[in-house]
């Protein structure tokens, strides 16, 4: 079965290669580390100081779309709950959506946020939609900021898993997160997919959009997304932008991911981004990989040896050390999605590589 994973939480960006992104007042890049390593960046901000203060300072709206919500009692993520429902105390109109598979798993905290003042939530049901999931994983305050992703809200996501996200602040650009936030609110009241021709409504931005900080540095950036049978501007569909971005490429590609694989569930061969890889090392482009290693199965460890035996190409397996405190499932891993093109254009999503996501 072909899956079909909405990811509206990716974005693409340019800067100087000096540039401390992370610094930036309007663009910050954010970090989730897994406690008991070494992986800690002190120039970037942990995921809960931020989300805490982009919910604490909400005022009047707060809409949160995620693949799901798994929290557990005296862990990090509670202190973000507590948030949201402080948030709809005061006022702050707090709406929630959430995939139907994974709500499955983990209803209890979506139900018990919907029982707070002022919050609503809703379940989206891509299988019914689209043959597929809502992978997404954002939100957006005030319609003025937006934080995306590969961060779940999930608790192992703030202490057991190697995580990356961006917060932006920038209306103009957080409208078009807004608009596909609006859209799959509206599809999952029903998740009736012949409503689809009715609320989805296709329109231009004006991208790129760009952000100038002290000292007149400028970065420019483009919000992209999948599937592009569902998005509300087809221009901006992802495959196509990290295809020419690695084609782009002149000395080096950096990338890396929790899974890669060029073959579908349904055993079909998806070469579009493959092959842009392998392009790329052919005209003396240096292309380093790192996956995860739960990659170590078959059959995605066979295409990613197959990877690594061309020249230009190297490829890792990264290894994150289990808790002294026992066994976590689904944790101690490298969660991050991310490219890099000679230093100084980049793409941050929510995206594994893969068929199913980029449909």
């Amino acid at each position: 079965m072909k899956l079909l994973f909405v990811i509206v939480a990716a974005c693409l960006f340019t800067s100087p290669a000096s540039s401390q992104i992370s610094g930036y007042a309007n663009f910050e890049i954010v970090e989730s580390i897994p406690i008991e390593t070494t992986l800690d960046n002190p120039g970037i901000r942990n995921t809960s100081e931020v989300w805490l203060e982009m919910i604490n300072g909400a005022k009047r709206s707060l809409d949160i779309e995620q693949f799901y919500i798994s929290d557990q009692k005296a862990e990090p993520l509670e202190a973000i709950i507590s948030a949201i429902i402080e948030a709809g105390k005061r006022g702050v109109k707090v709406r929630i959506v959430v995939d139907a598979r994974m709500y499955k798993t983990y209803p209890e905290t979506v139900d018990r946020l919907g029982k707070h003042a002022n919050t609503q939530t809703r379940v989206i049901d891509f299988g019914k939609l689209m043959n597929g999931v809502q992978h997404a994983k954002f939100f957006i305050v005030d319609n003025e900021q937006v934080f995306f992703g590969s961060q779940n809200f999930d608790w192992r996501a703030l202490k057991h898993i190697h995580e990356l996200g961006i917060r932006l602040h920038h209306p103009a650009a957080v409208k078009i997160y807004a608009d596909v936030f609006d859209l799959d609110w509206n599809l999952a009241e029903k998740n009736d997919p012949s409503l689809i021709p009715s609320l989805l409504h296709q329109q231009s931005y004006p991208v790129p959009f760009t952000v100038v900080e002290a000292g007149n540095d400028t970065l420019i950036f483009s919000p992209i997304m999948s599937p592009k049978g569902l998005i509300t501007d087809s221009t901006l569909w992802d495959e196509r932008h990290i295809v020419n971005l690695i084609d782009k490429a002149k000395t080096d590609v950096m990338c890396q991911f929790l899974a890669y694989s060029p073959v579908n569930r349904d055993k079909s061969y998806y070469a579009e981004l493959d092959n842009a890889l392998r392009r790329a090392a052919a005209r003396g482009v240096k292309v380093k990989m790192m996956v995860s290693d739960w990659e170590k199965d078959h059959p995605a460890v066979d295409h990613i040896k197959s990877l690594s035996l061309v020249p230009n190409i190297e490829v890792k397996f990264s290894v994150i050390p289990e808790w002294s405190g026992g066994y976590i499932s689904y944790a101690r891993v490298d969660h991050c999605k991310f490219l890099v093109v000679d230093g100084g254009s980049s793409w941050l999503g929510t995206s594994n590589w893969g068929k199913r996501i980029f449909l």
